[in-house]
């Protein structure tokens, strides 16, 4: 806390551009070096930004000047990378999910507690003013005691869009695994701990077809559940419904609904940072706009970098690693339960993380600028 946390990348496609775009707002964070297993992606970085170098992976792993690792492999590769920064030291931010597995991710966490670093992880979607206005509404009893919930995402397939859609099909991806983190996040953010899941699952087609780029209408095989959906029991009482499709075409149904004993909520898309949040009290007529209330104003990927930043040594981050591992427990939970055909335990649990005020973050006066 007090300065700037010196951060190094490993991994420079495509979703590195979004974080780069903040880094260069925040005062809490400071890009120093950058690696990929393709040097020149990680050399096209470095000869762009002042300030920061291009290195192998193992060199960035052993810098001396790089305080957390930002893990922007694939899944697959998450715990392997992690795991080494921890040996090295370092602390570790990741793209979701935490790691393919939860048997992985407890590996993470237990490494990271001997080792003493912190673990932090995506989506840090949740601290944005859109799911955090809807968790101070809930906080402020705008809706009563929480019911239930509903959380919808429907895709025909990233395939259509992706260049290399590969890892979408494979093991650590499929609609859930890449899609759910964001809205599991956000349910246990908003109503607490799951307790217990129910979920089916289905597969549709074999294979998808890519649609555009160098690889445009290669096949690629389909090893997961395409189609997933499920029941979440919250340690409140609350029930929540995740619909999660890479087959379905289009929902017109709000991204997040809450229902509670006085009111309803609508949450906006918990892949985005804002968004309105609507109110229909019990005996309205309409709904209505709920003013922005709480969250990191204007915010994006790499604030939850910030938060952790922020956060007093030994205290949980708000996007730390044992919401992760808690949301990685409840979707593999989940799947778990559909091959199974009955309802699973969720051992794990995680105190739900304190709400956001709102917030505006000040630009930075010496920010990474491009050379």
């Amino acid at each position: 806390m007090g300065k700037p946390l010196n951060v190094g990348i490993i991994g420079c496609g495509a979703i590195i551009a979004q974080y780069l775009a903040n880094f260069r707002r925040l005062d809490q964070v400071r890009l120093v070096a950058v690696a990929d297993l393709d040097p020149a992606r990680a050399q096209a970085v470095a000869d762009d930004y002042d300030g920061v170098r291009a290195l192998s992976v193992e060199g960035l792993l052993s810098a001396a000047d790089v305080d957390l690792v930002l893990n922007l492999t694939i899944p697959a590769a998450h715990a392997d990378v992690a795991l080494k920064a921890i040996a090295a030291g370092k602390s570790v931010y990741g793209e979701k999910p935490l790691a393919a597995t939860t048997e992985e991710a407890r590996r993470v966490l237990d490494a990271a507690r001997e080792a003493g670093v912190v673990v932090g992880c995506a989506p840090d979607t949740v601290l944005g003013t859109g799911i955090q206005t809807a968790r101070k509404a809930i906080d402020d009893g705008l809706i009563g005691a929480p019911i239930s919930a509903s959380a919808t995402m429907a895709t025909p397939g990233h395939e259509r869009w992706h260049p290399n859609p590969d890892f979408y099909y494979q093991p650590g991806g499929g609609p859930l695994l890449d899609m759910g983190p964001y809205y599991v996040t956000a349910l246990v953010t908003l109503l607490g701990p799951v307790t217990s899941v129910l979920g089916a699952a289905s597969h549709t087609r074999d294979e998808r077809t890519i649609g555009s780029g160098a690889r445009q209408g290669e096949k690629v095989p389909v090893t997961i559940d395409s189609h997933v959906t499920g029941v979440l029991v919250h340690a409140s009482g609350a029930l929540s419904t995740l619909f999660m499709s890479f087959d379905a075409v289009k929902s017109k149904s709000p991204n997040i609904e809450i229902h509670g004993e006085r009111g309803s909520l609508v949450v906006p898309d918990p892949n985005h940072f804002d968004g309105d949040v609507e109110l229909f009290p019990l005996g309205a007529t309409d709904w209505e706009t709920l003013p922005v209330s709480a969250g990191y104003v204007d915010s994006g990927r790499g604030f939850g970098i910030a938060d952790l930043a922020a956060t007093p040594r030994g205290k949980e981050p708000r996007a730390g690693g044992a919401l992760a591992y808690h949301a990685l427990e409840v979707m593999e939970s989940l799947l778990e339960s559909a091959h199974k055909g009955t309802s699973v335990a969720i051992h794990s649990t995680v105190d739900r993380p304190d709400r956001v005020e709102l917030t505006v973050l000040a630009d930075r006066a010496d920010a990474l600028q491009p050379k």
